[in-house]
């Protein structure tokens, strides 16, 4: 048996198959997901089950889904015979003791929200603000559900299928980050410094950096 084994036997464990997590996910409505293409598990569940379903990946002793590796977005609006709703996010969760993969998708239509996942893992924060940005799901309960790829002056969102290819966009007033800088420094016992007026001028680097 390798070093790897002694120190963590459970890493190596091959985890459940899909057969054996299906079943799990029943209470909370969920059906395989027949358009999965990749061998992992994927189901697909009402969004009111959403949170606690995610709560149940996360802490089942048999799942240990703790990793959170992304939250997708889907615009089905030019899908071949497509009738369902518009949209739909997905959770591509992994364990990290155990070897199987998990997808949780649930479908949104225009306009519907999904309660944030950022409770569970922190990284939903982004993930989240990613999916919001480009397709404009909103997540009830995220802590900052602001743009994160496109300017705040962004208008659209253009994962959508029916945003326009060829539309350009241009930044007219830069969004400083200094507010919110000074916001989180704050909450870690942090104090800004005050400048006098005049201190400082535009482009002049102190303590070393040059003219």
């Amino acid at each position: 048996m390798s070093a790897s084994a002694d120190l963590c036997p459970e890493r190596l464990a091959p985890g459940l198959p899909a057969e054996e997590i299906l079943p799990l996910l029943a209470p909370f409505g969920a059906v395989v997901d027949a358009q999965a293409r990749d061998g992992r598990a994927a189901v697909r569940l009402p969004a009111s089950r959403l949170r606690e379903a995610l709560a149940f990946v996360r802490d089942d002793a048999r799942l240990r889904c703790h990793l959170l590796l992304d939250v997708v977005g889907v615009d089905h609006l030019i899908h071949p015979g497509w009738r369902g709703p518009r949209f739909a996010v997905s959770y591509l969760l992994r364990s990290a003791v155990v070897r199987h993969r998990l997808r949780l998708t649930v479908e949104v239509d225009e306009g519907q929200t999904l309660p944030t996942a950022s409770g569970l893992w922190p990284i939903a924060d982004w993930l989240e603000r990613e999916v919001y940005d480009q397709f404009g799901i909103v997540f009830d309960g995220h802590p900052d559900l602001r743009r994160l790829l496109n300017h705040h002056e962004f208008t659209g969102h253009p994962l959508r299928k029916d945003y326009p290819v060829q539309r350009r966009q241009r930044l007219l007033v830069n969004d400083t980050l200094l507010e919110p800088l000074m916001s989180r420094l704050s909450e870690r016992g942090y104090e800004a410094l005050e400048e006098e007026p005049g201190d400082r001028e535009p482009g002049d680097l102190r303590e070393g950096g040059g003219a």
